[in-house]
């Protein structure tokens, strides 16, 4: 059966419900959840009393952040460093989404353009280098302990674990609060906040704050999509099951249990291979046609029937010999989904936008996996190769911001694989990394949005430089975007100079670009170690922090990956390129004085903060790296 036919006539197999209204099906309700505890006969044997649990709190803060995905990681933690307070919700007890220890997805990016990756910066590398050293085991387990450590140790952010934003309370066209459900505790939270950002994928508190939304797969006619079906239909990309296997060093037997679905390879698409298969099969997945929301626990059992299924051919079939001494050691059994509602913002991003690499005056992240759609049938139409890799891109596209706000509630803001986009569009943008990096966008622009006291709609129409300025300044990258603070006072420095040269240009570090891109050099490099950076001003300059972006090879993948990968595309160790240890002095009137000094650096990004000083100069003594041998450097900033 040819592709466009399954999916014109459906199939039985596939989908075990008819197509139902997915808005009234989809947002439930709290009209009848049991919050009020008038009933509760709680007799406390310590104090010899009767009484009632408080079950009930209502708190504020000026940002709430929905999901703690990749996205809702990068989204908190921006809107907590500059200045908002802050909470994270997640419905989960780890953080982290499909790259938790609960479904161990790798957490991909830009990962691979024409051989080389483009790797994302800011916060999301912060976190990925964090887990470098923290985690050089590469346990999956020990990584939600990672993220968690990287939300928690921020001082303006609160993370609520256990809580799932269940119902939007609005005021007009505003989300005026959230009710939240923290299950562990029996509490029923109000949270009050001027700006709430929805990283949750699924989107329960867009949808129920009535912010529009879709589902399905758009036809080519309507943005010119050449990878489109001919007419719009319901089909989202499935959720898969990952599994694990371990070699005992003697021959292991195995009996499915008696969920599992009989698997045989028979008639499967060649690209359906078992290569790596120790380290889970991707897919294994159940799409939907209808509400894929409504179905999850329906496909979560089918998925696992269908994983022990495939196991039970692994082990049994007499086709992969090499399977005799392994035994599962993981099996996951929280779905990891790829797609339900995009919310639709001001502008809906679409293939050709991708593809033809449009410019937006607005862009506020970047993009590079292939149009990567998963055939919606998943396992239960192995005819058809698991995924369409229908475009590879040879250089990275922009994201805009108008993309990532609500076009009907007011002060509702999205990061993830719920932005508005096109299905086709999803297949490229919904990679963990990319939404990080739109994670970190609104994070940063509902800051913009408090302290100005405007709505995401106004920052897109009259605060999108100071938006994209300080994203920069974060160590977030923009295609074609160059920085150019006004505020930055290394850019009025008279003279820069370094104390060698290998690569590279020393002014370069002033030029606003932060890697080597297109063919174009950004950077300085020494020759050797034990280097130095001076800049000068004729005239005193008051400065209180100084700013440099050191090199950490974005051209190679840090992520952590089940086979811990170690070659030219993927590392699975800290950058080497890294600065390891560095100072920086001041000159005032003629003498010089040290003002901070670093010995064992873990970011890109390093900052120096000081009491305010007029200074004619400033000196960078980069001393070592964590393995390279010269010194790279992208950026230097000077700020009163």
């Amino acid at each position: 059966m040819k592709r466009r036919d399954f999916f014109k006539k459906g199939t039985t197999a596939a989908v075990g419900v008819g197509v139902i209204p997915i808005i009234a099906s989809s947002c439930i309700s709290t009209k009848d959840m049991v919050d009020e505890r008038a009933n509760d006969q709680w007799y406390h044997l310590g104090s010899g009393k009767k009484g009632m649990p408080n079950r009930k709190q209502t708190v504020s803060y000026d940002v709430a952040v929905v999901g703690g995905g990749a996205a809702g990681i990068c989204a908190a933690v921006a809107s907590a460093r500059n200045g908002s307070k802050t909470v994270l919700i997640q419905d989960r007890p780890v953080l982290g989404g499909n790259a938790s220890s609960e479904m161990r997805v790798h957490l991909n990016g830009v990962n691979d353009i024409n051989g080389k990756a483009e790797r994302e910066t800011g916060i999301i590398e912060e976190l990925l280098i964090h887990n470098r050293f923290e985690n050089e085991q590469e346990s999956y387990p020990v990584f939600d302990h990672v993220m968690y450590d990287f939300v928690v140790r921020e001082p303006n952010l609160t993370l609520m674990v256990n809580t799932q934003a269940v119902e939007a309370i609005m005021d007009g066209n505003k989300i005026k609060a959230a009710k939240c459900w923290q299950s562990t505790t029996e509490t029923m939270y109000t949270i009050h906040a001027p700006i709430f950002i929805d990283c949750s994928g699924d989107g329960l508190l867009g949808a129920s704050a009535g912010a529009e939304y879709r589902t399905g797969r758009e036809g080519k006619a309507e943005f010119n999509e050449s990878y489109a079906p001919d007419e719009p239909d319901g089909w989202q990309m499935g959720v898969t099951l990952i599994m694990e296997a371990k070699d005992m060093g003697r021959p292991m037997a195995y009996t499915p249990p008696s969920y599992a679905i009989k698997y045989t390879h028979e008639g499967a698409h060649p690209r359906r291979h078992f290569k790596w298969y120790k380290d889970g099969i991707w897919w294994i997945e159940i799409g939907s046609e209808g509400d894929i929301i409504a179905d999850a626990e329906i496909n979560r059992h089918k998925l696992m029937g269908y994983l022990h299924g495939v196991w039970d051919y692994i082990k049994n079939s007499g086709n992969f010999p090499d399977s005799e001494n392994l035994a599962l050691s993981w099996v996951g059994s929280l779905p990891a989904r790829r797609e339900s509602r995009r919310f639709m913002g001001d502008y809906i991003v679409s293939e050709r936008d991708m593809t033809e690499h449009k410019h937006f005056h607005d862009a506020v992240a970047f993009g590079g996996w292939s149009l990567d759609e998963h055939n919606p049938g998943g396992i239960e139409n192995i005819a058809e190769p698991p995924s369409y890799f229908h475009y590879h891109f040879k250089k990275i596209y922009e994201f805009p911001f108008r993309s990532l706000y609500s076009k009907n509630i007011e002060n509702l803001m999205f990061a993830g694989r719920n932005v508005s986009q096109t299905h086709i569009a999803l297949s490229s943008s919904r990679i963990m990394a990319t939404c990080a990096l739109m994670g970190q966008a609104v994070g940063t622009a509902a800051t913009i949005c408090n302290k100005n006291n405007v709505l995401p709609r106004e920052v897109a129409k009259n605060y999108i430089n100071a938006l994209q300025e300080q994203l920069l300044r974060d160590d977030a990258f923009i295609p074609n975007r160059p920085a150019n603070d006004a505020n930055d006072l290394a850019k009025k420095a008279s003279l820069i100079f370094a104390s060698s040269t290998r690569s590279g240009d020393v002014k370069n570090l002033l030029n606003g670009m932060s890697r080597d891109i297109d063919g174009k050099i950004n950077h300085w490099q020494s020759k050797g170690l034990d280097a130095s950076v001076q800049l000068e001003w004729e005239n005193p300059v008051e400065i209180s922090v100084v700013e440099l972006k050191c090199d950490t090879n974005v051209k190679r993948n840090i992520m952590m990956r089940k086979d811990s990968r170690n070659d030219e595309l993927y590392g699975n160790h800290v950058p080497k390129e890294m600065l390891k240890s560095l100072s920086v002095q001041v000159r005032i009137q003629g003498q010089w004085k040290d003002l901070g000094r670093v010995e064992t650096n873990r970011t890109r990004l390093i900052k120096f903060k000081f009491e305010p000083i007029k200074v004619t100069a400033v000196r960078l003594h980069l001393k070592e790296t964590y393995g390279a041998k010269n010194i790279k450097l992208f950026e230097v900033r000077c700020y009163s």
